[in-house]
């Protein structure tokens, strides 16, 4: 055998391994082709009734939008899409709370909802029909809440809503604690959960004979049952919330308050048993994984969208890779030169519309069909002038005393006629009121709660204990008008002054009337626990809503605001050291 002889052979057996591998290789990639595909899970939350657009809020036909780009780039795949909210879903707006949130269930429907949480809003429509809270008897003070639920073709949940008669949680119809979902054959498990304090941040009235159960044993036991039964992923849609900042890397937890909520719950969690939790309530994001379970949630009203890529196996249904992705903007448009998001297209060439998955972003006709004709019957409402002019915008950011805080405290004050007026600005408040001729629509959405004026006599020493609580209850203190305080700390006792607007200090023995609303006097946020009294303050059901004052004082007041009118901070309402010892107590 010659050497040329040899090199050919060699040559020829070289290529044939080579041959060989390749072949095996791309068989192996078939094969891990056909028995994976993907479920991507598109998470909201705190929906709050946004149908429309409106600045950075997109409305739910943005987020048809995005769930259909997704749903076809998963068919092209051979893979799945779940939508799934996190609860708190149709009270909000005014298009949607005219009819109690019937409008947003038709836009869920339409989009193709798989599932939803309740959350701490859906039980602020009380009885069906114009009024917040039970009047007769009869009243059901959760038949609104029940009629939407009856009325969604998905399957709504509340794991940890009991109904104390039967020490269960509640049985109505079409809501359930759990569902098993079959996505290409594949057994997925949704259990629906609400924050431990969901009934002390709705109104009262109508949550008589409830109680909420802690979250992680009943994610647990919901759980299990449902592995029982054949389920190999565990979603949960939990209306309880965190924060994180930072979304690059989800593993890292630096930017996230590891002690809220929702974090707790998924580090108690046993280990494997849920694969993702969608979360909500607080109004923040979060793309992370918590003991070895990715968590998300995009902030409300429609402003982003969260989602999570599982890789399942076809044949045991196991979940072979997961990936997080950041909270997602949900707008309609972006500039071309920028890819800067923004809401609404100018009709400028500059600004062209938003491509998700490789698509271009268009709003289901059905779902926008839906939101127009809300707008429609809202619009004569919506768009009354009441007679005043807003020089600039009165904005709200996360602080006790912003101008709106302010302007809202004052004007309960002046038109109640009480000594002192308290008011829960931090989560009461839900929007800014724009530039411009003030309109009735602009005034509802900055307060859309059907919360009643309630007027309060309480002495000097009441209030002070008030005070002296809030003084703690750092980022979320209690707004007030008519009086500033002053508190000090000395030798872990701490001293609470308080000054009534013309100078004279509030005593002990005096008595005031404190306007304050019915959300606030039956307990909601705590505010007011200290002081309420055995079998609780009287509420007169005759008095005005909160809303309806506001829409009266302005226009009898009429002319123009300016929102740096009401700007105090060279006069600060609250005055405290910036840290206050925690140990320091009244």
């Amino acid at each position: 055998m010659t050497a040329n002889t040899m090199g050919r052979r060699l040559r020829n057996t070289v290529l044939a391994a080579i041959t060989t591998f390749l072949l095996v290789a791309c068989a192996a990639q078939q094969r891990v082709a056909q028995d994976a595909f993907t479920i991507s899970v598109l998470g909201t939350n705190d929906v709050h009734g946004q149908l429309l657009p409106s600045g950075e809020r997109a409305g739910l036909g943005a987020i048809s939008a995005y769930a259909n780009a997704l749903r076809a780039a998963r068919r092209e795949d051979g893979g799945a899409v779940l939508v799934i909210d996190a609860g708190d879903m149709w009270q909000g707006t005014l298009e949607s709370n005219l009819v109690e949130g019937a409008a947003v269930v038709e836009a869920y429907n339409a989009i193709g909802f798989d599932a939803a949480a309740i959350g701490n809003h859906e039980f602020d429509f009380g009885p069906v029909g114009r009024e917040a809270i039970p009047e007769d008897i009869g009243d059901d003070a959760r038949g609104a809440l029940k009629k939407r639920a009856a009325e969604a073709n998905f399957p709504v949940l509340a794991a940890n809503l009991i109904d104390d008669a039967t020490g269960h949680p509640v049985d109505w119809d079409n809501v359930s604690p759990s569902v098993m979902l079959d996505v290409q054959g594949i057994k997925v498990g949704v259990i629906g959960v609400m924050t431990s304090r969901a009934l002390q941040t709705t109104i009262s009235a109508n949550t008589p004979g409830l109680s909420v159960a802690p979250l992680a044993p009943t994610i647990q036991s919901q759980a299990s049952v449902l592995r029982e039964q054949g389920a190999t992923i565990i979603i949960v849609a939990a209306h309880a919330g965190g924060r994180c900042t930072e979304f690059d890397d989800p593993t890292d937890l630096s930017s996230c308050g590891t002690d809220s909520e929702i974090m707790r719950v998924a580090s108690a969690l046993p280990a494997g048993l849920v694969d993702h939790i969608i979360a909500g309530h607080v109004h923040q994001g979060i793309a992370h994984i918590v003991n070895g379970i990715p968590i998300t949630s995009s902030y409300s009203s429609t402003q982003a969208f969260s989602r999570v890529d599982l890789e399942v196996n076809r044949e045991t249904g196991a979940v072979v890779s997961r990936t997080v992705h950041p909270p997602h903007w949900a707008c309609l448009y972006r500039v071309k030169t920028t890819g800067q998001c923004v809401g609404v297209s100018d009709g400028s060439s500059e600004i062209v519309p938003a491509i998700y998955e490789g698509r271009e972003i268009r709003p289901d006709p059905a779902v926008v069909k839906i939101a127009e004709r809300a707008a429609a019957f809202a619009a004569r409402t919506k768009d009354e002038k009441l007679g005043v002019y807003l020089e600039a915008a009165f904005k709200h950011p996360p602080a006790t005393e912003s101008p709106l805080a302010n302007l809202m405290t004052d004007a309960l004050l002046e038109a109640s006629g009480a000594d002192i007026a308290i008011h829960n600005v931090v989560g009461g408040i839900r929007n800014t009121l724009p530039e411009g001729e003030l309109t009735f629509g602009a005034v509802y959405e900055m307060f859309p709660f059907d919360n009643r004026v309630v007027l309060l006599q309480l002495s000097g020493r009441d209030l002070r204990k008030l005070i002296a609580t809030q003084a703690h209850n750092h980022g979320r203190r209690l707004g007030f008008s008519g009086m500033r305080v002053f508190v000090g700390c000395v030798n872990s006792t701490m001293d609470v002054v308080m000054q009534r607007a013309d100078g004279s200090p509030v005593r002990d023995d005096g008595r005031l009337t404190v306007a304050a609303n019915d959300y606030l006097a039956l307990g909601g946020d705590n505010i007011l626990m200290p002081i309420i009294p055995d079998g609780g303050f009287a509420i007169d059901d005759g008095m005005p809503l909160v809303r309806d004052l506001l829409v009266d004082w302005f226009r009898a007041r009429g002319g123009t605001l300016d929102p740096d009118d009401f700007q105090t901070t060279a006069t600060p309402r609250w005055n405290l050291p910036d840290m206050l010892p925690a140990h320091c107590r009244f």
